[in-house]
């Protein structure tokens, strides 16, 4: 893998990190991201403060997880991460966040259901993994099960991971379950939220395909 794509994938970790502070969706060092390039991972190092986070602090591992540039320790997560990339070939980053809503959520359900039709975008309801101590191998476990079919999970009173092809996309699926867990909390305060059904959410699919939702096309596209 050339040095040149891993200083790119590097700087766009730190980044999204920068980006995810911002956002409130990461405080202090809660939190990773890593961006896989052929056979090694750029992810980011143990402790690094994700608001000011320099691409020295983004580390290099290949996919058994030894470093193989940088001088720091990567993040207590590695394991985590590197499951997902073999248990997902298609993954191309991975983001975990203690987003305040999402976090809320995973101290409570079992499963996010799906209330809006975005969260189909995340492959329907969210499962929430079992508890277990950061950094373990049961986690890595846990959380490859709950992200099977979908491009995220809850983790029980921890936090949320997703993934996807690119950063970019990661990241949207983050700030895309964050949204969907406040929109869970604000409906749930008001009442008991209505589930979208399995019918409803295929007769959305059916619209997205047929409207081409969610990408700009040119009027000469229309039928």
């Amino acid at each position: 893998m050339a040095a040149a794509q891993l200083a790119v994938e590097r700087a766009d970790i730190a980044v999204a990190c920068h980006q995810l502070a911002t956002s409130g969706l990461v405080i202090g060092s809660a939190g990773n991201i890593s961006v896989r390039a052929g056979d090694r991972v750029a992810i980011t190092a143990s402790g690094a403060r994700l608001a000011d986070i320099t691409v020295e602090q983004v580390i290099v591992v290949d996919l058994d997880g030894s470093v193989v540039d940088g001088e720091l320790v990567p993040t207590s997560e590695l394991q985590l991460h590197l499951d997902i990339y073999r248990h997902h070939p298609q993954t191309g980053a991975v983001v975990h966040t203690h987003a305040p809503k999402s976090t809320a959520v995973a101290c409570v359900l079992d499963e996010l259901p799906v209330l809006h039709y975005q969260q189909l975008l995340l492959g329907g309801a969210t499962k929430v993994a079992p508890f277990h101590p950061f950094g373990s191998r049961e986690l890595a476990d846990a959380v490859s099960t709950a992200l099977a079919g979908r491009n995220a999970a809850l983790m029980a009173n921890h936090g949320a991971v997703t993934h996807g092809p690119t950063l970019t996309q990661a990241v949207e699926h983050t700030l895309l379950l964050e949204w969907a867990c406040a929109v869970y909390l604000d409906a749930r305060a008001l009442g008991t939220p209505r589930i979208l059904s399995a019918d409803q959410q295929s007769a959305v699919i059916d619209s997205a395909i047929r409207l081409h939702y969610g990408r700009p096309r040119s009027l000469s596209e229309e039928p």
